[in-house]
């Protein structure tokens, strides 16, 4: 997670002017020291070693050593090379002819121009196979690399040689501009075809649908328009609202700070704290808060980061029920900081965050608790193949074409349309608490949080039994294998396979015989750790 452009800017040259400073004036010689030894291999390397050597390939190794050793996946270098790209991830901007693109029967695809893109003004369709790029045939290559030659500089131009479903071919000639992915989107496009999202989803009970993909730099700005807009066809005011972070990564923590403050007035939204950095607390204001419209929320667990942070806070301030499954459980706030040399950015995590009712949301292995939960009683899960359904039934939805995507009038025919049982109950609960002024979990299935903690345990089980049975499948070839191979090296051993060790101690001495530390042996499977450990039996 980042903080805003400005913000994130003021911190990079904060970053970059401090390490200058600290370096020209107050050398620190256990930094120095600490490099020693790497200068002292590639020293080495470069004198002795028998091929050339790359010293990018170097360079870029011993940084993601540094970086691997952390255990923390989402500290990451960046090269100068890929910064664009990041930065594309990071803020959804990015210099093309707008579309959305993937592989169909082995083809680079239009799957849907963006809204008021060069693309779709160009005349380009959803489903057009794109057969060439300027003159030059996409058979063969990737989407990355087809990509890349729509990418270029705004008021360039790009001809696409595109196929539609007739066999006939045609020319397109698009103008690249700079394309912004807007992450607000609603159930449905809008009758005229032009793009426009449709976000009153039952306009009787004045309830509005608003699905968030990403938290980029702009999207409080955005996902208030989509309110306004849909209360403004609501007649003034809403019924309800639904709001969908599922499958929403997170992204920009200030953004999701604003979202949580347009809708509380008072409060605190959310903490952070780090090794280096003074804990924060971000609170509520009463300014431009917006009605007290009942709210439910949907998540999953793909929901993270700025997601969690936005669900609990209205969690834990009781301004929304939370529906779908518990979240992901990313608790940890990273910035990212150019290297001062310009080799690269480092995203580093710097913070750790909690939600207003201290709950830690960050997932480490042995957390019992983690992310937000659904409100006791809306707990929801979808099969894998419900996912799959719904997911199909919403790219379909995303699709711009010149052709109407009736409103579903109710909750079956939501699930008929667009398959989305959890959106169905959301409508469900919205009209029974504006019909009685309570919330009720309407036809969900009966459940507090001790089902949530059964779901975790059977979703844990369930990737245990796989990797189990990937076991023993490579048991079974190694088994194979030796037998061709008599002279293979024997299967390291650190005790007999018929001994049980759980229950028992391992003492730990230092080089002298001196006892460190006496451990208590819990599980079953120290063997195939050791071994890894760097021991000798």
């Amino acid at each position: 997670m980042k903080w805003t452009t400005p913000a994130l800017l003021g911190t990079l040259a904060v970053a970059v002017v401090g390490s200058t400073l600290a370096i020209a004036t107050a050398p620190d010689r256990d930094l120095y020291t600490f490099f020693d030894p790497i200068v002292d291999v590639r020293a080495m390397l470069g004198e002795h070693y028998a091929e050339e050597l790359d010293d990018q390939a170097l360079q870029i190794g011993a940084i993601n050593g540094m970086l691997e050793s952390l255990d923390d996946p989402y500290t990451v270098f960046v090269p100068a090379k890929d910064t664009e790209n990041f930065a594309k991830d990071l803020t959804g901007e990015y210099v093309g002819i707008g579309a959305e693109v993937g592989l169909r029967d082995g083809w680079f695809t239009i799957l849907t121009p963006l809204d008021d893109s060069p693309a779709w003004h160009a005349g380009v369709l959803a489903n057009d196979r794109v057969v060439a790029i300027d003159g030059q045939s996409t058979e063969g290559h990737s989407v990355d690399q087809c990509i890349e030659k729509l990418m270029g500089q705004p008021g360039t131009d790009v001809t696409i040689t595109v196929q539609r479903a007739s066999g006939e071919q045609t020319d397109i000639t698009i103008t690249r501009a700079p394309i912004r992915v807007n992450p607000v989107k609603g159930f449905a496009r809008s009758d005229a075809g032009e793009g426009d999202w449709r976000f009153l989803l039952d306009p009787d009970s004045r309830i509005a649908y608003v699905r968030l993909s990403q938290f980029t730099p702009t999207c409080a700005a955005e996902l208030r328009a989509a309110i306004e807009k849909a209360t403004t066809e609501a007649g003034g005011s809403l019924g309800g609202l639904i709001l969908d972070l599922r499958f929403n990564p997170g992204g920009v923590l200030e953004q999701a700070v604003r979202i949580a403050d347009d809708f509380l007035s008072a409060g605190v939204i959310v903490s952070t704290e780090g090794r280096t950095t003074p804990r924060r607390v971000e609170r509520a204001t009463a300014d431009g808060t917006l009605p007290d419209f009942p709210m439910v929320v949907l998540v999953n667990a793909q929901s993270a980061s700025a997601s969690e942070v936005l669900a609990g806070a209205l969690a834990d301030h009781n301004r929304a029920i939370i529906l779908g499954s518990r979240t992901f459980g990313k608790g940890l706030v990273q910035s990212v900081r150019p290297l001062p040399s310009g080799a690269g950015v480092l995203k580093i995590t710097e913070q750790h965050y909690a939600l207003p009712s201290g709950r830690i949301i960050q997932r480490e292995d042995d957390s019992e608790v983690w992310g937000v939960d659904p409100t006791p009683g809306y707990f929801l899960p979808l099969t894998d193949e419900q996912t799959r359904d719904m997911l199909a039934a919403r790219r379909e939805q995303e699709i711009i074409a010149h052709h109407d995507h009736p409103a579903p009038a109710d909750a079956e025919a939501i699930v008929e349309q667009l398959k989305d049982p959890q959106l169905a109950a959301a409508l469900r609960v919205l009209r029974h608490r504006i019909a009685t002024g309570e919330f009720k979990p309407v036809g969900i299935p009966e459940n507090d949080p001790t089902t949530v903690a059964a779901a975790e345990v059977k979703t844990i089980l369930e990737q245990r039994d796989r990797l189990l049975r990937e076991l023993v499948r490579l048991d079974r070839r190694l088994t194979a294998a030796e037998s061709a191979a008599p002279d293979a090296p024997e299967t390291r051993d650190l005790w007999p396979d018929d001994v049980s060790v759980q229950g028992g101690t391992i003492t730990v001495t230092d080089a002298q015989g001196n006892t460190v530390a006496t451990l208590t042996i819990t599980g079953p499977d120290l063997e195939r750790w050791l071994i890894d450990a760097g021991v000798e039996p």
